[in-house]
C-alpha cells in the first residue's frame, strides 16, 4: 500500500466526521436554534440543511408542533366562596425559539410547569368573578375563550403561543355538592310553582271569557228562537184567520170534528146536555 492510499484512508474517515459534524438538518416540523460557546446566534432556520463550525457552534433543535398540557385537577374559588375541582388541558406550541430557549432552557417540562401556572392564576381570577351556577353551566365557552386569550398573552414572554385552553370538567367537593344542588333544587321549584300559577291564571282567563261566550251565544241563540217563534205564531195566526174567513161555516164544521176526534175514546163516559151547543154538528142532519 502506498503513502498516498494511507493518507487517504487516515483522511477519508477524518473529513466524513469533519462533514457530518459541520452539518445539520432541519425538518419541516422542527425549529432550531444555533449557539455559539453558550450565546445564541442565530434562530431562524427554514427546513433543510444547514451548516455550522464544528466544536464552536452548537444546534439545539425543538418540536414546532402543537404539544398538549394536560394540567392536574386544582380547586379554584368562586364569587360565593365555594370551591370547585376543575380539570383542563391547554394547546400551545413554540413561537420565539430564541425566548423559548432564554426563558425556560428548552426543557418543555420546565415549560409545561409555567404554563401551568400562568393558566391556573388565569382560571383563578375567571372563576372568582362567578357564581358556581355560571360556571358550570352558564358562561363556561365564555371562561375558555377569555382564558386563551390571556394565557396566549401572559405566555409571550416565554416564547410559546397558547393555541387553546379547554376545561374538561368542573366537578364539585362532596361538601358543596349537596347545599348546591339543593339550592339549585329549590329554584327549578320556584320557578315551577311560578309557571304553575301562571299555568292556573291563563285557565281561570279563558275559562271566564269561554262562560262568558257561551253565555251570550246561548242569549242570542233564544231571542233568534223567539223572534222565530214568534214570527211563526203569527203567521200560523195569519193563515188561520185567512182560512176562517173563507168559509166560517165549513171552518167551524172542523174544529168540531176535530173536537169530537180527540174527547170520545173506547170507554169514555160524558155528562153532558144533548143539546149543548158541543153537539150543534153531531145531531143535526141540516147542518
Amino acid at each position: 500500500m502506498s503513502g498516498k492510499q494511507l493518507l487517504f484512508l487516515i483522511l477519508a474517515p477524518l473529513l466524513a466526521i469533519l462533514v457530518y459534524a459541520s452539518t445539520f438538518i432541519v425538518y419541516e416540523w422542527q425549529l432550531a436554534l444555533k449557539l455559539q460557546l453558550g450565546e445564541i446566534k442565530r434562530s431562524d432556520y427554514a427546513p433543510g440543511l444547514h451548516v455550522m463550525t464544528p466544536f464552536i457552534n452548537n444546534v439545539k433543535i425543538f418540536d414546532g408542533r402543537i404539544q398538549t398540557l394536560d394540567a392536574r385537577p386544582e380547586r379554584f374559588l368562586t364569587d360565593e366562596k365555594k370551591d370547585v375541582i376543575v380539570d383542563f388541558y391547554a394547546k400551545w406550541r413554540i413561537s420565539d425559539v430564541a425566548q423559548y430557549y432564554r426563558s425556560t432552557g428548552g426543557d418543555i417540562n420546565n415549560t409545561q410547569r409555567l404554563l401551568e401556572e400562568r393558566i391556573s392564576t388565569a382560571l383563578r381570577n375567571e372563576f372568582g368573578k362567578r357564581t358556581i351556577q355560571e360556571v358550570v353551566s352558564g358562561e363556561r365557552r365564555e371562561i375558555m375563550e377569555k382564558l386563551t386569550q390571556t394565557a396566549d398573552t401572559q405566555s409571550s414572554e416565554l416564547g410559546v403561543e397558547v393555541v387553546d385552553v379547554r376545561i374538561k370538567k368542573i366537578d364539585l367537593p362532596a361538601e358543596v355538592s349537596e347545599n348546591v344542588y339543593e339550592r339549585m333544587r329549590s329554584e327549578r321549584e320556584r320557578v315551577a310553582r311560578d309557571l304553575r300559577a301562571q299555568g292556573a291564571e291563563a285557565a281561570e282567563r279563558i275559562q271566564a271569557d269561554a262562560d262568558r261566550q257561551k253565555t251570550v251565544i246561548l242569549a242570542n241563540a233564544y231571542k233568534e228562537a223567539e223572534q222565530l217563534r214568534g214570527t211563526g205564531d203569527a203567521r200560523s195566526a195569519e193563515i188561520y184567520a185567512s182560512a176562517y174567513q173563507k168559509d166560517a161555516e165549513f171552518y167551524a164544521f172542523y174544529r168540531s170534528l176535530e173536537a169530537y176526534r180527540k174527547s170520545f175514546g173506547q170507554g169514555d163516559v160524558f155528562v153532558i146536555e144533548p143539546d149543548s151547543e158541543f153537539f150543534n154538528y153531531f145531531g143535526n142532519s141540516r147542518q
